[in-house]
C-alpha cells in the first residue's frame, strides 16, 4: 500500500504524487494505483507522481483520492516472475458500488453492484479485480451483483478492509472472459 502525499486538480488535469513503498522506481515505470496502470512521470526514490488522463478519470474513482488516503500499488509482473494470482492488467472497466458488508465467521463478505458488462463476464468462482486487488467471486446474489469474501491478510494488506455501504470501487473483469465474450459476438 501506499499513501496518496498530494492531488494536484485543474479543470483537466489531475496529478498525485504517492508515497511508496517501491525505492528503485524509475520515470517511465508502470504502476498500478486502486487497479488503474499508471505511468511514473517523476520520482525521488520515497514517493512518485503520475499524471491521470481524462479517460481513465472518467472510468475510475481516482478523482475523489484526497491528501493521506491510502491506495492500493502494484508494480507489473516481470518477464521469469512468479505467477501466483489472476490475470490482472490494470485495465479498469468501471465502477462498483459497495451494497453491503458484513463479518461471518472468518472472512468479510461483500457485496457490490457491477457495471452491466463487467456483470455479465462474472461467474462463481471466477476473477475480478477491485481496486486492484484479485479475488475469487464468491457467489453471485443477482445479474448484477456479486459477492467476494475478504481473509484478515487482504483486509490487513490493502484497502478493502475501509471499504463501507456505497463506495465506489474500481472494477476490472476476467480478462478471459472478455476475449470470449468478443469471439461469440463476433465483434469487429
Amino acid at each position: 500500500m501506499g499513501r496518496v502525499e498530494r492531488a494536484e486538480r485543474s479543470t483537466d488535469r489531475l496529478g498525485l504524487t504517492l508515497r511508496s513503498p517501491y525505492a528503485d522506481l524509475a520515470v517511465g515505470d508502470s504502476v498500478a494505483v486502486n487497479g488503474a496502470c499508471l505511468t511514473v512521470v517523476e520520482t525521488d526514490g520515497r514517493t512518485f507522481r503520475v499524471d491521470v488522463i481524462v479517460t481513465t478519470r472518467g472510468r475510475t474513482s481516482l478523482e475523489a483520492l484526497r491528501a493521506g488516503d491510502p491506495v492500493n500499488l502494484e508494480r507489473p509482473l516481470g518477464v521469469g516472475d512468479r505467477f501466483g494470482g489472476h490475470f490482472v492488467q490494470g485495465h479498469v472497466d468501471g465502477l462498483g458500488e459497495v451494497l453491503a458488508v458484513r463479518d461471518e465467521a472468518d472472512a468479510r463478505l461483500v457485496d457490490l453492484r457491477l457495471p452491466p458488462d463487467v456483470a455479465e463476464l462474472s461467474v462463481p468462482h471466477g476473477s475480478i479485480a477491485l481496486d486492484g486487488v484479485s479475488l475469487t467471486i464468491n457467489a453471485i446474489p443477482s445479474p448484477d451483483t456479486i459477492q467476494v469474501a475478504l481473509i484478515p491478510y487482504t483486509l490487513a494488506a490493502t484497502t478493502l478492509g475501509g471499504w463501507g455501504v456505497g463506495d465506489r470501487v474500481q472494477v476490472e473483469g476476467d480478462m478471459l472472459g472478455k476475449y470470449v465474450r468478443r469471439l461469440l459476438r463476433k465483434e469487429p
